[in-house]
């Protein structure tokens, strides 16, 4: 028997049934932990916004938490919208399954009966969503078969590496040369440059100092400031009492020069964020200590996958092996009216981008036939 619950935060979950997602967390993505989800939701909830975690039971066992965020549309009396519990910080979203081999038969009846609430949904957004996994295309047919109109779009493009068992030096060995030799030049700088530390921190008297720095590095990059300010120290100080966390502080005469914070996880190592003082990029910090930390999860935490999460940035294609993308879903429901206008603007602007690239095409292919684009 399928049961489906809503509770409106962590606080109102049974113990038992948090801790079963609590330990299904810890085989699956970082940003699809209680853990995560319970700090994203205290420290950058927006308002109109409104926390529900959906929770489908089978035979009275938990076995999918759906986190989402409802908001009214402003300018559309009566429109709600239903969101995935994710925003600027979020890597990746979507359910959190206990078994996704065989949870996945569920998801049809999950669905359901969010669509089958009142007042009705007018539209459902998950994102973003990691589209090689079998959890998209479930989701997809899912929301189809409630009746909604679906829509997959692109997210971003997600860099990583396939460690493969191998040691820091074989891995190092595979970089570009350019790259290698701009860390050999670059270390023998640095080292002329002062007194320089490298430290990375996991947890333990160093961490606030840590966090100190980091803020410090940030505000001193060319980054723009954080949203959420409270987010990040938060995020550091939840790691640190997971063990997850990996905080590396370059510091120069005793002056913090770079920072990153990586999160390990289920084998996974996620580049989170990093920052230099730009006073010092003719020294390449940031590069050096993605070398450093980048040794440190091969060699010591034996990580099977380093993930630079958000970003076709160039500088990632050095570092890592593969790529993959991350989408979204967009569920319209036609039988309302901001429904209706979601569908017909999102397949009207794709069809003129469509369109605009033919054009583009047949006139370039025009120029050059013609030889209007002869020099």
């Amino acid at each position: 028997m399928v049961a489906i619950e809503r509770y409106d935060g962590f606080a109102n979950m049974p113990q038992a049934v948090l801790a079963c997602f609590e330990r299904a967390g810890q085989q699956s993505d970082f940003c699809l932990t209680p853990g995560w989800l319970r700090h994203l939701a205290a420290t950058t909830g927006a308002a109109g916004q409104s926390l529900r975690l959906y929770c489908l039971q089978r035979d009275g066992a938990a076995r999918i938490l759906l986190p989402m965020m409802c908001a009214a549309r402003a300018g559309w009396p009566g429109a709600h919208r239903l969101e995935a519990q994710a925003n600027y910080y979020s890597a990746l979203a979507g359910p959190l399954m206990v078994d996704p081999g065989t949870d996945l038969r569920d998801l049809p009846a999950l669905m359901a009966a969010i669509v089958a609430e009142r007042p009705r949904y007018s539209r459902i957004d998950l994102h973003p969503l990691a589209r090689e996994e079998a959890g998209f295309a479930a989701l997809q047919q899912a929301l189809r078969s409630c009746g909604l109109a679906v829509r997959p779009y692109y997210c971003f493009g997600n860099w990583y590496l396939e460690v493969a068992g191998r040691s820091y030096g074989q891995y190092h060995a595979t970089l570009p040369s350019r790259l290698r030799n701009t860390l050999a030049r670059k270390s023998q700088q640095l080292q002329a440059a002062g007194d320089v530390e490298i430290t990375i921190i996991e947890q333990g008297a160093e961490l606030e100092r840590g966090i100190a720095d980091y803020q410090a590095v940030y505000q001193a990059s060319w980054k723009q400031a954080e949203p959420h300010p409270d987010f990040i120290p938060g995020l550091i100080r939840l790691c640190a009492s997971q063990g997850k966390l990996r905080l590396g502080i370059v510091r120069i005469d005793g002056q913090a020069a770079a920072a990153q914070l990586w999160i390990v996880h289920h084998g996974v190592a996620a580049i989170y964020k990093l920052a230099y003082d730009e006073r010092f990029a003719a020294l390449s910090v940031g590069s050096v200590l993605t070398a450093r930390m980048m040794q440190h999860v091969i060699d010591v935490d034996g990580v099977r996958e380093v993930d630079y999460l958000m970003g076709d940035d160039g500088y990632k294609r050095d570092w890592m092996s593969h790529r993959r993308e991350r989408w979204g879903l967009a569920a319209f429901n036609p039988l309302t009216a901001d429904g209706l206008a979601g569908l017909l603007r999102h397949d009207m602007g794709r069809l003129w981008r469509g369109l605009s690239s033919v054009l583009a095409t047949s006139l370039h292919y025009s120029k050059k036939t013609s030889g209007g684009a002869a020099f």
